[in-house]
């Protein structure tokens, strides 16, 4: 537990102290926010209130939001992982990997210093919320951050199951920029996926953050006060096989990937660094 937690604070320590990581990181989120919740919430407000006027004062910016949070969440838990990589090449994993701490503790120690770092800059977008105009109940708020931790958490061991397979910093931002780009915008984060074709259909199914940004929604917005024709329209209701999937099922997909992600991730670390 020692080195596990030496490792996490360094990689808490290395994010508070590189200034312009901190307020880099939130160029991309700024930058969807401004394009798909300036540019595009008039179109789907007037789509909405065109249907008999039955979603009246529905907030695209308000469906987004939680979207372009789990968007931050996935991009800094993902390229987080690039530091082991960045390791190697200073040599500072030399000097680990010949400490009494197991490897398994490294890999987890990693990722969860990863995971923190993901939540506190999701957590620092929340801030955004009185200059957006947005409302959002405080206790909503409150109990999504630990699951916006499960799901960094997830996310942290895919990359860094990468990180462990791959051996320049050129070759990780690459595979991942591949991957990255067609998670977020095959999860719903930013516009609905419920009308996508069968083939592409399947690929929102089995895509983890499909399910992390349809809870986050559901737990921020609420759901209960809306009307059918917005739920149905935004995609809020996600179904598998014809079935509605529930909250729990949802959390429970994400616990399974985290550890089944976590199990991979430090075996592929073992072997890599063997």
């Amino acid at each position: 537990m020692e080195g596990i937690f030496a490792i996490w604070q360094r990689d808490i320590t290395k994010f508070f102290r590189d200034r312009a990581r901190l307020f880099g990181s939130f160029t991309m989120p700024i930058l969807f926010l401004l394009i798909f919740g300036g540019g595009m919430s008039g179109t789907m407000e007037t789509m909405m209130t065109g249907n008999m006027g039955e979603a009246e004062g529905f907030n695209y910016v308000e469906f987004v939001f939680p979207g372009i949070v789990a968007m931050t969440l996935l991009m800094t838990s993902v390229f987080s992982a690039m530091s082991v990589i960045e390791d190697k090449d200073f040599g500072y994993m030399k000097e680990i990997l010949v400490s009494p701490i197991s490897r398994v503790s490294i890999a987890v120690g990693k990722m969860l210093g990863s995971a923190t770092v993901a939540t506190i800059q999701g957590v620092i977008l929340f801030a955004l919320i009185p200059f957006l105009g947005l409302s959002y109940d405080f206790m909503a708020i409150i109990q999504v951050i630990p699951f916006m931790f499960l799901l960094a958490c997830a996310l942290s061991g895919l990359g860094l199951l990468f990180a462990s397979l791959i051996r320049s910093t050129q070759g990780f931002q690459l595979t991942v920029q591949i991957l990255v780009m067609p998670m977020i915008f095959l999860s719903g984060a930013l516009f609905p996926v419920n009308n996508m074709p069968a083939w592409m259909d399947v690929i929102v199914k089995i895509n983890p953050v499909t399910y992390g940004v349809d809870v986050m929604k559901k737990i921020m917005i609420d759901v209960d006060n809306l009307s059918s024709v917005v739920t149905e329209t935004m995609g809020l209701n996600i179904s598998v096989f014809g079935r509605q999937v529930t909250i729990f099922e949802e959390i429970l997909f994400i616990v399974a990937f985290s550890v089944v992600l976590v199990l991979l991730a430090t075996v592929s670390f073992k072997r890599a660094n063997a």
